[in-house]
């Protein structure tokens, strides 16, 4: 099967799209309507709503911009049999399906991040309305929505040789307890918004045009308070994300964005996300000592100064002592173990309550080789070992590798005694979209 140069977005494409797809197109996966195709001008200013957000762009959205309340994650595999004809579909047909979806999603981000419609649903009931009407009347609410691709994606659609070279799947932990539930992905997106229910609307959108293309494989969402300007804190009470590069300071494209001169040409502009799931055991934290916590950490909670002195942004000193000669920050606190590897936290806080089913674990969520220790008390029973509560830690980075060398470090992390690391995934970030192409349309464009 020949591949379309570019993958352009043109009215004529659109309306070819089901024909050239095949089995795709049998099962309703049609591409919606469309908006800034080819001929169609970009709305002026003033009809754009004050809360939207640019989709197209040499980044993608929802990476340098300022996080939203809230988030939902979800990573989806593409259909590896024909629905209709219940045969294998060979690696040309896996690309061809997924083309058509990344061409069909790129129709619908820039329209529900612009604050317009969706556009038509793909085949399905004639009396089935076109939208979910979930957010009529609501603002876009800065909505964003980041597209990934997993590591075993680029194999299964026959581009093994133009997967980034940086893209490997994360080896394993020491203090990993991983459920497969929660793990991996062919494909990813982001989608933030500061309304949930805008957030509820475009995951439905998105997920009506996957049968017959993709399946959902699992999903996550979070939430920040309204912290404005200030560092958001996570469920320990902690501010998280302090030492972040900031867009437009010195050194943020260099620990964000993937390095053009690595490969290949395709993917400049990329980024990379790895994706960790940690469960925090709350009422464990909650009843250790104040100053026990922030050693943990290696700042003080109240202002997210580090022990050493100063405010929030002071650079910390690990060789300041105290009058009992130890130093202020310990050697094996987060902070002094992470301190110095970049990478761009876009962390988010879950709480998911008790579970119907858990994880076995030890009384009070011990860890293996990490006792309790003096001033943390154990807890038993009572439904603790159901409650499922945390942070989706999210690090977008110039290579994964600045994820594995911090998480190695942390092998040895105080931190390790109140959370466990229980989902993970890595995924190349393609770059941002132009008016005229879908996302990561270099990826099957001519060779």
């Amino acid at each position: 099967m020949s591949e379309r140069p570019g993958r352009r977005l043109s009215r004529r494409a659109l309306l070819t799209t089901a024909a050239a797809t095949g089995a795709v197109a049998a099962t309703g996966a049609a591409a919606g309507g469309v908006l800034l195709a080819d001929g169609d001008a970009t709305p002026s200013a003033t009809s754009v709503p004050a809360s939207t957000e640019p989709f197209h762009g040499k980044h993608q959205p929802g990476i340098a911009a300022p996080q939203q309340r809230h988030a939902l994650f979800a990573a989806f595999d593409l259909e590896t049999t024909d629905p209709v004809k219940r045969t294998r579909r060979s690696a040309e047909q896996l690309a061809t399906v997924f083309g058509t979806l990344m061409e069909q999603w790129t129709l619908v981000t820039a329209n529900l991040m612009a604050g317009r419609e969706p556009g038509l649903r793909p085949a399905g009931s004639p009396q089935a309305p076109a939208d979910s009407g979930v957010a009529d009347g609501l603002a876009p609410a800065r909505l964003t929505l980041t597209f990934g691709l997993g590591p075993e994606l680029f194999e299964r659609i026959g581009r093994a040789d133009r997967r980034p070279r940086a893209l490997e799947p994360l080896p394993a932990f020491e203090n990993d307890r991983l459920e497969d539930a929660w793990c991996g992905g062919d494909l990813l997106v982001q989608i933030c918004a500061d309304d949930a229910q805008v957030l509820s609307r475009a995951f439905r959108t998105l997920r009506s045009r996957t049968p017959g293309s993709a399946r959902l494989r699992w999903t996550q969402q979070g939430f920040l308070g309204a912290f404005g300007d200030a560092t958001p804190r996570n469920l320990f009470g902690h501010k998280d994300g302090t030492a972040n590069p900031r867009p437009g300071d010195t050194g943020f494209d260099a620990a964000v964005w993937a390095d053009p001169a690595a490969g290949p040409a395709w993917f400049t502009d990329g980024t990379y996300l790895v994706f960790r799931k940690i469960r925090m055991d709350l009422p464990k934290w909650d009843t250790s000592p104040a100053h026990v916590q922030d050693q943990v950490i290696g700042r003080r909670r109240d202002n997210g100064a580090p022990l050493s002195g100063g405010h929030e942004f002071t650079t910390p000193d690990l060789t300041k002592t105290g009058p009992d000669g130890e130093p202020l920050i310990p050697a094996d606190s987060h902070l002094a173990l992470v301190r110095d590897i970049p990478m761009l936290r876009r962390s988010y806080n879950y709480d998911y309550g008790i579970q119907g089913t858990a994880e076995p674990t030890e009384t009070g969520h011990r860890h293996a080789g990490h006792d309790h220790g003096p001033g943390m008390p154990a807890h038993s029973g009572s439904g603790h070992d159901r409650y499922d509560s945390g942070v989706l830690f999210c690090a977008y980075l110039r290579d994964p590798e600045q994820f594995v060398r911090a998480q190695r470090r942390l092998a040895t992390d105080r931190l390790n005694a109140f959370i466990r690391h229980t989902g993970s995934a890595v995924f190349a970030i393609p770059p941002g979209a132009r008016p005229d192409r879908p996302l990561a349309a270099g990826l099957l464009s001519a060779r």
